[in-house]
């Protein structure tokens, strides 16, 4: 029998499971050679906001992106594909579950690269 919290719990990894694909469709869309997994998507949940999870991402681990291009534009860019996807938006958490099955998945930043040709043009040092 699963509890409230269960019920919860498993509504919440749906939601990650759905905003990752979202977000890694948008990362594809825009030719941009990085993929985040559930432990970087959760981690950026405590961040109040999608356009601030982005730019805070950007900052910390895409800064050669934002040598040629502002942090508002790629937010921007990223979040009209994203949206495009799924306009659903991850609520800010601070209480992050601690789900082994899922950390166990999860290794970190993922940096896995994109080689699929979807037609869209790759942005210029992506």
């Amino acid at each position: 029998m699963r509890n409230a919290h269960d019920e919860h719990t498993s509504h919440y990894d749906r939601s990650i499971d759905a905003q990752l694909c979202a977000f890694n469709s948008a990362f594809a869309d825009l030719g941009l050679r990085f993929r985040w997994d559930a432990q970087t998507l959760t981690s950026l949940a405590a961040i109040d906001g999608e356009h601030a999870r982005v730019v805070a991402y950007l900052q910390a681990h895409q800064p050669h992106l934002l040598n040629a291009y502002s942090a508002e534009f790629l937010s921007a860019a990223i979040l009209a594909k994203k949206s495009a996807h799924t306009p659903d938006v991850l609520p800010t958490r601070v209480d992050i579950p601690n789900d082994g099955a899922r950390a166990s998945r999860s290794t970190g930043f993922s940096f896995s690269q994109y080689f699929g040709d979807d037609g869209v043009p790759a942005l210029a040092g992506a």
